[in-house]
């Protein structure tokens, strides 16, 4: 029996709970019709970093957007950096991701890859905290998932009316509600650092 390091077990915790959100909402709600393919074939690659300070984060992200790019799509389609102990404030997450559209750019890779962001307090502009609308953005972490533009090309042919998503997921989160959302368990189950 192989016993884990604290540091080790925090972060398989952190990675399971990121599976159970992506199993139980983002594809269990289809939230994301594009996901399961990769999730499945096992092209999902998952990145935890306890860090706090914003340029360690960003040297973690150019490091894995790097990593992705140069990475065989077939072995790895798509990254998902989760950042468990930083950018809490879900306004400092957002002012955040502006720096890493910035190290996107830098890296010219801006039009191979992008990046879309989750947030456990996620708020669209002019809703309100607890409109059950947010919850297509909220994930366990902070995180950024790392995709790549062909891949969004791929699945756009085989969902011409990808504009919709949003709109049906809205619906599907409307029909669950509160205590539906609640029940997929997808929140984080933090253990002490």
């Amino acid at each position: 029996m192989t016993l884990l390091t604290p540091d080790a077990a925090r972060e398989a915790q952190v990675v399971a709970d990121t599976r159970r959100w992506l199993e139980r909402a983002v594809i269990g709600l289809n939230l994301c019709p594009f996901a399961k393919s990769v999730y499945v074939k096992n092209q999902v690659h998952f990145v935890v970093d306890f860090g706090t300070e914003p340029e360690a984060l960003l040297s973690t992200l150019e490091a894995e957007l790097r990593a992705l790019a140069q990475a065989d799509p077939a072995e790895r389609d798509t990254t998902l950096l989760v950042l468990p102990d930083a950018l809490s404030d879900f306004l400092d997450f957002n002012d955040f991701l502006g720096w890493a559209d910035e190290v996107l750019e830098r890296l010219a890779l801006d039009g191979e890859l992008q990046i879309a962001s989750f947030h456990p307090q996620f708020q669209f502009a002019g809703t309100r905290p607890d409109d059950i609308s947010n919850c297509t953005n909220r994930g366990p972490y902070p995180t950024l998932h790392l995709l790549r533009e062909a891949s969004i090309d791929r699945a756009v042919e085989v969902f011409p009316e990808a504009e919709l998503i949003y709109e049906r997921n809205i619906e599907t989160l409307e029909r669950l509600g509160h205590e539906g959302w609640a029940a997929l368990d997808v929140e984080a189950h933090r253990t002490t650092p």
